[in-house]
């Protein structure tokens, strides 16, 4: 009878633990966040958009002022929970890489931003899609995947992507639905 109602306590316990638990994140991630926080970490979100989008024969990242599109995004149209991932996501690759390669992410070579990244890349997917896209559904989009989402987003909607990177017809004169490409030719940005 002894062993039965430790059993009891024990799983009760747990169950307490893990609800508690439940709780109190639950509060923590539905609690309002201070914007001005996105703003304190611009200059990281403008090269960690840079190292996705490097500068190269087309303008880079930096040059489209996709740092701002972020931030304007992640302040005015995404949901205080993913806020929340996007502002621990930053604080812990600060820490990742102070404990890594014992210096800023600013201070690293070419290479070591781009195993920075691949880090959060890998850590972020699962190896099967539906478990990826469950995350998403129940938890919100990870940090990385939602970074890349935004630099990807903010690059090719401004003025320098658009006309730089993507071929731009100011005027479109006719629809043309299924027209190929031409030798060497850029992706259209307004077809």
């Amino acid at each position: 009878m002894n062993r039965r109602s430790s059993i009891k306590s024990a799983i009760l316990l747990g169950i307490l633990g893990v609800s508690t638990l439940s709780i109190y994140k639950y509060r923590v991630l539905n609690i309002e966040v201070d914007l001005k926080r996105f703003y304190d970490y611009q200059k990281l979100i403008a090269e960690l958009a840079e190292c996705i989008i490097p500068k190269s024969d087309s303008p880079g990242a930096k040059e489209a002022n996709v740092d701002q599109y972020i931030i304007n995004v992640l302040i005015n149209c995404t949901p205080i929970k993913e806020q929340h991932k996007f502002l621990d996501g930053l604080e812990y690759l600060e820490t990742y890489t102070r404990d890594m390669y014992d210096k800023s992410f600013f201070k690293c070579t070419e290479k070591e931003k781009l195993d920075v990244l691949q880090y959060f890349e890998d850590r972020d997917n699962y190896n099967f899609s539906i478990l990826n896209k469950i995350n998403a559904k129940f938890l919100g989009q990870s940090f990385f995947n939602k970074l890349k989402r935004l630099t990807i987003e903010g690059y090719f909607s401004s003025n320098l992507g658009a006309t730089k990177c993507l071929s731009y017809d100011y005027v479109p004169v006719n629809y043309i639905a299924c027209k190929p490409l031409g030798l060497n030719q850029k992706s259209w940005a307004t077809r």
